[in-house]
């Protein structure tokens, strides 16, 4: 909205919610100085700087790189230092924590559900045997490189997470980020650990679980594609089933 005598203003509808005091989340509205260059985020932090400083929420770089500052910006999985105002100016904006993972507060979410799939993928290179730190670097060639750079570019930012429908209906999912960050290393010439990660990635919580809706790889910031990854790592998963079948002494008469 737009007031004649004085800066413009746009609405933000704001989910509260503090487990100490409420009984149910609410929303609450605050108007804040409309300006061009600003992101959600800034809105946000004057919020919480000059108007309610009981606001919580996280925030980092302010970048698009430490992926702290996920949110739904009307409906949307969205990082809150990359939706500008101007998009949605002079209509309120919406802002609730990201879809699909328990609140601590407010815009806060409980992340300890994701870090424990992440770690069940074990998103490392694994080696089965170290080579001798005198004997040099494990060299990498441009093209074996470019195999698995864009899956490595995932910054944990959860969008993915609040995007897929699969997460809302199955908690235990993988989900989108640590299956493709599994793909990740299994892609990488370095690595020797795809055969353990497959216990998990292709269990019953694992890749089969992915119905293909694609909202993953849409609203992700930095173009992972984790959909890609998912269907990547269930096509290997499918060939090594024919290889079991057609070969069940793998490869040793």
């Amino acid at each position: 909205m737009a007031n004649k005598t004085s800066q413009p203003t746009i609405r933000l509808e704001i989910l509260r919610y503090d487990p100490e005091k409420d009984s149910a989340p609410r929303y609450q509205s605050y108007e804040v100085p409309f300006q061009e260059e600003w992101v959600v985020l800034d809105a946000i932090n004057h919020i919480k700087d000059q108007i309610d400083g009981t606001l919580t929420h996280r925030w980092s770089c302010r970048m698009g790189v430490c992926g702290s500052c996920g949110m739904m910006v009307n409906g949307v999985a969205k990082l809150g230092c990359s939706a500008f105002l101007r998009d949605y100016y002079p209509n309120p904006i919406r802002v609730e924590p990201l879809a699909h993972f328990p609140i601590i507060r407010d815009l806060v979410v409980q992340l300890d559900g994701f870090m424990a799939k992440l770690q069940s993928v074990q998103p490392w290179i694994i080696r089965k045997e170290e080579k001798p730190v005198e004997q040099g670097e494990y060299l990498q060639s441009p093209a074996q490189h470019a195999r698995y750079k864009d899956f490595s570019m995932c910054i944990n930012c959860l969008l993915c997470y609040a995007a897929c429908p699969v997460t809302e209906l199955e908690p235990h999912f993988l989900g989108p980020a640590a299956i493709a960050l599994a793909q990740r290393y299994n892609l990488d010439s370095r690595d020797e650990g795809r055969e353990i990660r497959q216990e998990t990635v292709s269990s019953h919580i694992g890749i089969w679980q992915c119905t293909l809706v694609g909202e993953c790889s849409v609203v992700c910031p930095k173009h992972v594609d984790p959909a890609g990854a998912i269907q990547q790592a269930k096509l290997a998963s499918t060939m090594d089933w024919y290889k079991e079948l057609l070969w069940p002494w793998g490869g040793k008469r």
